[in-house]
């Protein structure tokens, strides 16, 4: 199986309702400078330009859902976790542009 094929993606409509059900655990993988530009709020950030998945939080019964700019970087997160065994990853269709396209809330 190739890990575009266990590439789990979400909606950003899904992902609201995730957020707010306190299911999942956003991160956001976007560098520092479009974090503090823009944000969802409640993601933490851990920028794919220093990526550990070994410094992801622990999942407290949640789900860990990875999010960009359009979705290419948090894909590549996902793909990192899978490489080093850690599943259960999925990722925001779309990234903030599909988010804020949807009407949902950021925070700048």
């Amino acid at each position: 199986m190739t890990i575009s094929a266990r590439l789990r993606e979400l909606s950003p409509a899904a992902i609201h309702e995730m957020i707010h059900k306190h299911w999942i655990v956003l991160i956001d993988v976007r560098e520092p400078q479009e974090h503090a530009a823009e944000r969802i709020e409640g993601a933490l950030l851990f920028p794919l330009s220093s990526f550990d998945p070994s410094a992801l939080p622990s999942l407290e019964g949640r789900e860990v859902v990875f999010h960009c700019g359009s979705g290419k970087r948090s894909a590549m997160a996902v793909a990192q976790c899978l490489k080093r065994g850690i599943a259960h990853m999925a990722h925001m269709t779309g990234g903030i542009q599909a988010w804020k396209a949807a009407g949902l809330p950021t925070t700048r």
